[in-house]
């Protein structure tokens, strides 16, 4: 039986560096300001003007990129600034529309083929979606997701990661999520390897509507079933196990233990589906390609003051403004934010893992190597428990059988796999300084979409 005291006695051993770090340099301020230059441009619907240089989605989407270039230029070019977009149509853009996409992309020096995407949406709404002339500020819908990405840009562009960080600004989302599809779509035609989606959308407030406050949880969303399953998967999935083993939801529990970790920030509350009750946000055109991708949103919302005609009636204000928000509450989800993308960006890809437990009474666990690994961490738990609970150090060099092809580690477990779940992360740095995401070993478990399985 794996020994549960032991191993999360090695969990705590390991804690991040005691150094300063990026996050702490995050700013209220900063991210207020921002927002205030936002709402500043009047409307930033979707269908709004093009070519206003003062007000419309034309100019907000303008100031987004001379932004990123403004930081790139701090750090001496090190940001390459792009808009990515596409004129595209649908049942909420009647007429063919430029969708513009601000983009900033901080090249990994090891390995750039391998992506960490931080996004938030950059347009705005009324309570009527095809209103594109009215006042619509959107402070916190998504205001606050824009200022998030564009202040992490400010404090982790002067550091040099060997994975690729992109921060997008995406348009389109209240008329259909067409931002974060053309993003989505512009990332498979890199050829990236994505490890990891982080979008912010409606991050900046700390008590609903009907007073109720959360002031230190975040929540986060991750899928249950891909999104991108083939048939032969689903149905192995079904018999095999991994409803809960979606990368994304591996992803969404490592944001969850990595806020843990530092007991003065926001912590996480997972919410196991992919958006809220009927809504949804720009993750989903990420997950329908097969990428891993989690949503940040405010652990109560104000109903009040999102998708809302600025007015007064019967003395209750509506308007998605900024003297609603919550400032030292979007620098702690930001701050988060940060953690995540850092250990992300220095952490290499989850590995892709398998297990043979059928008819014996251990479990091998075997997992392909992966660039930049100096070590792995093989993790189980018992199929009816919602966290991984236990893990093995396991050095690349110490421990392992390595097959005649140098590729295939493999580990031996003594328990009996009917009664667990296993994975695997691959880990750089000290041992257990920068671990990636678990990788599950079950169907649909790889960090990879299914057509690459």
């Amino acid at each position: 039986m794996l020994k549960r005291a032991l191993l999360l006695a090695a969990l705590a051993a390991a804690p991040l560096a005691a150094q300063t770090h990026p996050a702490d340099n995050v700013s209220a301020e900063r991210l207020e300001k921002d927002v205030a230059k936002l709402v500043s441009f009047g409307t930033r619907h979707t269908l709004s003007s093009q070519t206003d240089p003062a007000r419309g989605i034309g100019a907000a989407v303008d100031w987004g990129l001379e932004e990123f270039r403004r930081i790139g230029t701090q750090c001496g070019g090190c940001l390459e600034v792009l808009p990515v977009g596409e004129t595209v149509t649908g049942p909420r853009v009647p007429t063919p529309t430029l969708v513009r996409n601000a983009v900033a992309i901080q090249r990994g020096s090891e390995r750039p083929n391998e992506v960490v995407i931080v996004q938030g949406h950059i347009d705005s709404r009324v309570t009527d979606v095809m209103d594109a002339t009215s006042d619509a500020p959107g402070a916190n819908d998504d205001g606050s997701g824009t200022a998030l990405v564009i202040e992490a840009a400010r404090v982790l562009s002067g550091t040099k990661y060997p994975t690729t960080i992109i921060y997008a600004l995406l348009s389109g989302e209240e008329q259909g999520l067409h931002g974060g599809q053309i993003l989505a779509n512009w990332a498979a035609a890199q050829g990236f390897t994505v490890k990891a989606v982080l979008n912010n959308d409606i991050v900046g407030n700390s008590c609903g509507s009907d007073g109720y406050c959360e002031p230190k949880v975040v929540r986060v969303f991750s899928e249950g079933p891909r999104a991108d399953l083939t048939d032969r998967l689903r149905a192995a999935a079904t018999r095999f196990g991994g409803e809960n083993d979606t990368p994304s939801r591996n992803l969404s529990r490592w944001v969850a233990d990595l806020a843990a970790k530092d007991a003065g920030g926001l912590q996480v509350r997972q919410i196991w589906r992919t958006d809220r009750m009927g809504r949804g946000g720009d993750q989903v055109p990420f997950l329908q390609k097969g990428y891993p991708a989690i949503r940040f949103s405010v652990g109560v919302e104000d109903y009040d003051h999102q998708h809302q005609d600025l007015r007064t009636e019967d003395g209750v204000v509506y308007g998605d403004t900024i003297d609603e928000m919550d400032f030292a509450y979007l620098a702690g989800v930001t701050k988060l934010n940060v953690r995540a993308l850092d250990a992300l960006a220095r952490a290499p890809m989850p590995p892709k893992v398998s297990v043979d437990a059928a008819v014996r009474v251990d479990t091998q666990v075997s997992w392909e190597a992966v660039l930049g690994a100096e070590n792995y961490r093989v993790y189980a738990r018992r199929t009816d428990e919602p966290s991984w609970v236990s893990e093995t150090d396991l050095p690349t060099e110490q421990g392992l059988i390595v097959s005649a092809h140098g590729r295939t580690l493999r580990n031996t477990v003594a328990v009996r796999g009917d009664d667990w779940l296993f994975g695997v992360a691959a880990c750089a740095g000290e041992v257990g300084q920068f671990c990636s995401p678990v990788s599950s070993a079950v169907p649909g478990g790889a960090f990879e979409p299914v057509g690459t399985e």
